[in-house]
């Protein structure tokens, strides 16, 4: 299954090196200089954009999931991504020529702000009641986004807003993606802490008896979190549902031991976000659906099976 999976993987993104408004073949690529440019510069950024923001995106939902022990959330349902939206849209505000490293950076801090809020609401909820954290990411999610659309309508922003609101990838260029390698990055360093992060999954209590510094470790996958999703905001925007789905998918599938399945809840994320945007761009070819549209109707069908099928092995 896992070789299946990393043909599919594969194949997947040779056919988004090929899927667009101008239709470009293999054999093209070898006579055509304009067909090679093409690739360099448009297709074969896009396909690495789609690619790292879906695998970053699964693993910061994973994190988030450990650390909220819950697995009903996301960042985008836990007020992280609306957060980065924020950020970015004050560093709009007030430092309008200001670098995209400062703007990512403005988006990183008020993301991190309100992944830590988060987690203060929730670990005041009773324990018995684990799907009032799900609830309250909602509510608490929706609070941040519609103080970003009141903010954008008064500054007349509201554009710029629904980009980041709604991920798509057709502005990706070469020279427009490459911090999305940053949250690449961190999403590969989850894996090294991955054991942590299991043990923080487990409680404080249970953490700091096992001889853990939860308090840093908790810290570091806020961090994470923050960076991979306020990068992924700045760059695309946000994708519901990714860091929802795939994670519980990845764990329905292989079971609970975090470094075993994190590569492939990340190749899980990564296939299908690339999938999606195919999807976007052939429905209503030459034009695009974005891919925060398709994913979040995919997205919905998956965690709609996730709630009603019945585990292997389950009666």
């Amino acid at each position: 299954m896992k070789i299946a999976a990393v043909a599919a993987l594969l194949a997947l993104a040779v056919a988004s090196l090929f899927v667009g408004v101008i239709d470009v073949g293999p054999a093209a690529l070898l006579r055509d200089p304009e067909a090679a440019r093409l690739m360099a510069i448009s297709r074969l950024p896009r396909t690495l954009a789609v690619l790292l923001t879906g695998a970053s995106m699964a693993v910061a939902g994973v994190i988030m999931q450990m650390l909220a022990r819950n697995r009903f959330i996301e960042p985008t349902t836990a007020g992280t991504g609306q957060s980065a939206a924020l950020g970015i849209l004050l560093a709009t505000l007030f430092m309008p020529s200001a670098p995209l490293a400062l703007k990512m950076l403005a988006a990183s801090l008020t993301a991190l702000a309100g992944s830590v809020l988060f987690l203060a609401i929730v670990r005041r909820l009773p324990v018995t009641q684990p799907l009032l954290v799900p609830l309250v990411g909602l509510v608490y999610g929706s609070v941040i986004g519609a103080g970003v659309t009141f903010v954008a309508y008064q500054a007349d922003l509201l554009q710029y807003v629904g980009v980041w609101m709604n991920g798509e990838f057709s502005g990706v260029l070469l020279g427009r993606y490459e911090l999305l390698w940053v949250s690449g990055i961190a999403a590969l360093a989850a894996w090294f802490v991955a054991d942590r992060f299991s043990i923080v999954g487990l409680g404080r209590d249970v953490s700091v008896s096992l001889g853990l510094n939860y308090a840093r470790t908790v810290a570091a996958g806020l961090l994470m979190v923050s960076v991979i999703t306020a990068l992924t905001v700045v760059t695309v925007g946000m994708i519901p549902f990714v860091g929802l789905v795939v994670p519980n998918i990845a764990s329905r599938l292989l079971g609970d031991n975090l470094r075993a399945s994190l590569p492939w809840t990340a190749a899980g994320g990564a296939g299908l976000v690339l999938l999606c945007d195919i999807i976007g761009r052939v429905i209503r070819h030459p034009y695009e659906i974005p891919v925060g549209t398709v994913f979040g109707v995919v997205g919905a069908v998956l965690f709609l099976w996730l709630l009603y099928a019945r585990k292997p092995g389950h009666a």
